[in-house]
């Protein structure tokens, strides 16, 4: 299973390479290096100051999913840990989709709980996240609406956005009304895949039907838990948010750096419209988001930046945005390998 695995992130950053080596391409080497040139070092380390602030931000929201579940992390704690579960997220293809069996490893031995729970809060985290982007995106979209005429490839971006508003409610709704046929489904499901793997993997005994049951039912209460409980959802929808206005100002500070300001409300539409590219089967969303925020931009006719200007911003936006919590939380990851990460203070 790790060489499959090891494969796969290989052909996902693969494709990433052929998809920035397109761009570079489109837009030329030099002109992209002759605006990095011109950035000014320290707005660009503002950018980072920033980022580290979105991800303060989306540990606090960590942090109170797992006050929820009875969990109690420091915030440097919780800052490691969703380092941790974003530099999975960023190495492996499909994003979060992909990230989050092993972030819910890290979680429930950082944390010391089941690993379902870990999987539930880390669950909980990544759908909270997502929701104010669509809120975000539809303000943006909306405000846009009534300061210029939308081309086809805009409109068909703000369809998407008013597709998932709708779609992602209704199904979250549908799914909660059908939780106990959705829970004896993913039994029936899981209990011969699980029981088939633990067979081929050595020194590791095949778990019987009653405990992966009793697994899968721990999972659902503790995603009840968390979604019954308001004060913690509130709290956890704030920080998600202010996540997202702190990755909005990086990118709007990005392009000052290279002295090319454009309005912030931009950043309302870009930047949730970018992130929506992380479903690609690419680790972490790499080429894909990058593609979308400069495609975006260019297509914008209330502003007018050439293909290079845009992507010096991405560059330098995405260089903090991606690469922060890989290197921290590489660390992480390296840290818990050899149970180093006991030494932060509760």
């Amino acid at each position: 299973m790790d060489m499959i695995q090891r494969r796969v992130t290989a052909v996902g950053f693969f494709g990433t390479l052929v998809i920035l080596s397109g761009i570079l391409y489109l837009v030329g080497i030099e002109d992209l290096l002759r605006e990095l040139s011109r950035a000014d070092t320290g707005l660009v380390a503002l950018v980072g100051a920033i980022t580290v602030g979105w991800l303060v931000a989306w540990a606090l929201g960590l942090r109170a999913v797992l006050a929820v579940l009875g969990v109690h992390l420091s915030v440097v704690r919780s800052f490691l840990v969703l380092n941790g579960a974003m530099f999975s997220n960023n190495v492996t293809p499909f994003g979060q989709a992909g990230g989050e069996p092993f972030a819910a490893l890290l979680i429930s031995k950082v944390a010391e709980m089941e690993y379902e729970r870990g999987l539930a809060a880390i669950a909980s985290v990544d759908a909270i996240n997502f929701l104010p982007s669509v809120t975000l995106a539809l303000v943006g979209a909306a405000y846009f609406a009534t300061k210029i005429t939308f081309s086809q490839r805009l409109r068909a971006a703000t369809g998407l956005i008013v597709g998932l508003a709708v779609v992602v409610p209704l199904l979250t709704y549908l799914g909660w009304l059908n939780q106990d046929a959705i829970e004896r489904r993913l039994e029936s499901v899981l209990t011969p895949v699980i029981q088939r793997l633990t067979k081929v993997l050595s020194g590791v005994s095949p778990p019987d039907e009653s405990n992966i049951k009793s697994r899968i039912e721990g999972f659902f209460v503790a995603i009840e838990r968390i979604a019954t409980d308001r004060r913690g959802m509130v709290f956890t929808l704030t920080a998600a948010t202010l996540g997202w206005v702190f990755q909005m100002i990086a990118l709007w500070v990005a392009f000052w750096a290279i002295g090319t300001p454009i309005p912030f409300s931009v950043m309302l539409f870009v930047v949730p419209m970018g992130a929506l590219a992380s479903i690609t089967p690419l680790p972490g969303g790499a080429g894909g988001i990058e593609t979308a925020l400069v495609a975006i931009l260019a297509s914008l006719p209330s502003i007018t930046v050439g293909l290079e200007t845009a992507l010096a911003a991405v560059v330098i936006f995405r260089g903090f945005v991606y690469w922060i919590p890989i290197l921290i939380g590489g660390l992480v990851v390296s840290w818990v390998g050899v149970d180093a990460f006991g030494t932060f203070a509760n």
